[in-house]
């Protein structure tokens, strides 16, 4: 479990694509004799285990899955990423509740510079359009945001002027792929909306 606070912002130091599958190394500013062998790390907002580490870089495996579901395809040897370490029990929660496993990818549509804030407004896919309401939070690239408006497959962020120094945002471009989580607790409530009560072996022969 993540607040998506990042941590670092690390570069991608090499990325081995082995057919469906990869190896991602990555360079980073994170005390890594805290880091062990095994232990999870958020990469761009992906829950990922990490397999190796050695002078100031790490590595991490990437599945199929998380190919298929996330814009690390797109990665590039320079590239940055978000990087956040799990929440301990007696941390401070001060985003929100993010898993690390990423509902889709969205795309940038619109990049606009507001005074000292810069608003993003990103599209996607219908199924995460629905789990998404005004005020409600989202994990962008494992960023913990508000959203402030959606409508019409599309919603809008805000990044304060601190935001935008301490992660990837910003480098973000209009056309660019985010990994999209949504929040936990909407995802619960849209599938028991949609659930129907279950029915006894009794009332089925009736």
């Amino acid at each position: 479990m993540f607040t998506g606070i990042i941590e670092d912002v690390g570069q991608v130091y090499r990325w081995q694509m082995r057919g469906g599958s990869g190896v991602l190394t990555l360079a980073t500013r994170l005390p890594l004799e805290e880091l062990k062998i095994g232990s999870s790390i958020a990469v761009n907002g992906v829950c990922l285990t990490v397999v190796d580490k050695s002078q100031g870089r790490l590595m991490v495996d990437v599945s199929p899955e998380t190919l298929e579901r996330t814009n690390f395809s797109e990665l590039r040897r320079g590239d940055p990423v978000n990087l956040e370490r799990p929440l301990r029990l007696h941390d401070r929660l001060g985003g929100h509740l993010v898993t690390g496993h990423v509902d889709g990818v969205g795309v940038a549509e619109k990049v606009q510079r507001k005074g000292k804030f810069t608003f993003f407004i990103f599209r996607v896919s219908p199924a995460l359009d629905l789990q998404l309401v005004p005020k409600g939070s989202v994990a962008v690239d494992g960023i913990s945001l508000t959203v402030n408006e959606c409508e019409g497959g599309c919603f809008s962020v805000a990044a304060i002027p601190f935001t935008l120094k301490h992660t990837n945002l910003r480098g973000r471009r209009v056309g660019d792929k985010v990994n999209i989580e949504t929040d936990l607790i909407g995802k619960y409530v849209q599938r028991l909306l949609h659930l129907k009560p279950c029915q006894s072996p009794a009332s089925k022969k009736s």
